[in-house]
């Protein structure tokens, strides 16, 4: 087959790339499409041929200036608009704009220069009208690349449909690590959840604000792995639940003894003021469920300040800080009747909890009575949880740990 090769007019030089596409173009036999779906599959491959939508704009006005709806070998794919015609259909883009994405749009291999002995753009028609010959913008390579370029645009199809579903996978795993770790903090499960958590928002910070598909996916690869790891460490703590929730209701049923028992020798002590019963009536039927206590070792780990003002400068059973929370709560202004309505409702390991908190935030409350007497009124209302306030506590650790490493 004897293939036509054209040189460029002027100072555009000629190249093995130029030749290329038109050795391409020019095996379009038997070949027909729609000019339109072909604009549209330019549009979606658009960031793989490396065109912006201003030349996306320009071609869209170049095919305008062909008569037919499609692209078809037996006809003449050459149209020959003047710059000034172009820009029009092009919403008015300059001269020096249009030459230069023109120009784009060739080293793509989208359109083909075919130009004239002296580089005007005109046609040549012989008697009946019907045109010879014609010099301007080929837009064979279109027809030629039909199935390429449809190929290339459901490629980007298929990308944005993968990193949906990337973004869709990360999305669920990290509100699954938050949520897992959130409850094994409440449901007072063992383990360094103070690490897990930090490791979760290192990976968080690790993801770029206009991320990649290859960033997404490896954050997604690492989430899913520290997922599985808290999985692994609850399923442990679940094979185990039946000793253990023996033992912790073995413990507050002793908590629940020692609380009566500390009561009745308060009834029972004659320098004690008398209690006021005038209120009694106002109080609800139903009392609201016992807040959970959380292990001692989560309580330091959240607040290890409570600990400088133990018995001997530490803290080693829950004795040693509700005794830490008295000397606390001197010096943090709680008064004694605020305090000891906080033991009535929350109980005296939550509240010598909840002090140790307040410690850590000395610095940011104003008046720590009366955030505590707050947090009383909210216990008796059932809205009040302490599994969020140590989890806070330790993500503020963390944070304040990696400021100052």
């Amino acid at each position: 087959m004897e293939t036509h090769v054209t040189t460029p007019f002027g100072r555009r030089s000629m190249s093995f790339a130029l030749m290329r596409n038109q050795i391409k173009a020019s095996a379009i036999k038997g070949k027909s499409i729609d000019k339109w779906k072909v604009f549209r599959d330019v549009c979606e491959a658009r960031t793989l041929l490396n065109i912006s939508d201003r030349a996306l704009a320009v071609l869209n006005a170049l095919l305008s200036f062909y008569p037919d709806k499609e692209l078809n070998e037996d006809a003449s794919l050459v149209v020959f608009p003047s710059n000034t015609q172009l820009s029009v259909r092009a919403h008015g883009i300059t001269g020096t704009t249009l030459r230069r994405h023109l120009a784009a749009l060739v080293e793509a291999g989208l359109i083909l220069r075919k130009d004239s002995p002296n580089g005007k753009r005109f046609a040549r028609k012989d008697d009946a009208g019907a045109i010879e010959d014609a010099y301007g913008f080929n837009l064979a390579p279109l027809l030629a690349r039909a199935d390429e370029l449809a190929g290339l645009a459901q490629q980007i199809v298929a990308d944005r449909k993968h990193l949906r579903l990337l973004k869709e996978r990360l999305s669920i795993c990290r509100r699954d690590v938050r949520k897992l770790i959130t409850a094994a903090i409440e449901e007072g499960a063992s383990g360094d959840w103070q690490t897990l958590d930090a490791h979760y928002h290192t990976l968080v910070a690790a993801l770029p604000r206009s991320p990649s598909m290859h960033d997404i996916a490896s954050i997604t690869e690492k989430m899913e792995l520290l997922r599985q790891d808290i999985v692994n460490l609850l399923e442990k703590q679940l094979i185990s639940e039946k000793s253990v929730g023996n033992d912790v209701q073995n413990e507050r049923h002793i908590q629940n003894s020692n609380t009566e028992s500390q009561k009745e020798y308060e009834h029972d002590d004659p320098a004690a003021p008398p209690e006021d019963h005038s209120l009694d009536i106002a109080k609800p039927d139903h009392q609201p469920q016992a807040l959970k206590t959380y292990p001692l070792a989560a309580v330091l780990q959240a607040c290890p300040e409570i600990a400088n003002y133990g018995p001997a400068g530490t803290i080693t059973s829950w004795r040693d800080l509700m005794a830490a929370a008295v000397v606390v709560r001197t010096m943090l202004g709680v008064t004694p009747s605020a305090y000891r309505d906080a033991c009535d409702t929350l109980g005296m390991q939550n509240t010598a909890t909840v002090i140790a908190c307040l410690l850590e935030r000395a610095g940011r409350i104003n008046s720590p009575g009366g955030y505590l007497r707050n947090l009383t009124v909210r216990a008796r209302r059932g809205t009040f949880s302490l599994g969020p306030m140590l989890m806070a506590q330790m993500r503020a650790n963390s944070a304040e740990a990696r400021e100052t490493s």
